[in-house]
């Protein structure tokens, strides 16, 4: 998510493996200027922690993956995102199609 542009680099998958998650993460390198860094906040799944997705991020120092804790949700980060990232008069989210 780019609170900035209030927009959300996202994509929905039939499967969730390393292959798909490798993918996105291409997807978000493209999608982000060379020049950001770039925080990817996720859940705890194995799927996320595979060789394939360690190499590419070995290759990549500017991701930086923030593991949520095992009993958290999506929505308490939606909560507490203004305080992680700042106090926003406006905070916008739009979904990306795709």
């Amino acid at each position: 998510m780019d609170i900035k542009a209030g927009t959300v680099i996202g994509r929905c998958q039939r499967r969730h493996r390393s292959i798909e998650f490798r993918a996105f993460l291409d997807t978000i390198e493209a999608s982000v200027p060379a020049d950001a860094d770039v925080h990817v906040v996720l859940d705890n799944a194995a799927t996320h922690k595979t060789r394939i997705v360690h190499d590419w991020l070995v290759k990549r120092p500017r991701f930086h993956l923030h593991f949520t804790p095992t009993s958290a949700s999506l929505g308490s980060l939606l909560a507490a995102a203004p305080t992680m990232f700042g106090s926003m008069a406006c905070w916008p989210l739009m979904a990306q199609p795709g």
